[in-house]
């Protein structure tokens, strides 16, 4: 198992310890898993398909730390829909 810090989340942003690929693996070259491109049937392009590899596991995670959110003041003063330079 291969650890790494992961900064997650939009809304809620948390501070993630996950699991990361072996870089030696023969199967998908450290990057986790292979992606391979399919069509419909036409023989158009329709998708990309990742199936994981077994060399990580991707729900492995432990949640360390939540960030607080960081809320920006708006100034009273100042009119937000203004075109006006703010100098």
């Amino acid at each position: 198992m291969r650890l790494r810090l992961q900064l997650t989340g939009w809304d809620r942003r948390t501070l993630t310890l996950t699991d990361t690929p072996r870089p030696d693996c023969p199967l998908c070259d450290g990057h986790g898993g292979l992606a391979y491109d399919y069509g419909d049937h036409n023989g158009e392009y329709a998708g990309t398909e990742w199936d994981p590899c077994n060399c990580w596991d991707e729900t492995r995670r432990w949640t360390l730390l939540r960030l607080p959110r960081i809320r920006r003041r708006r100034r009273a003063d100042r009119d937000p829909w203004s075109n006006e330079p703010p100098f």
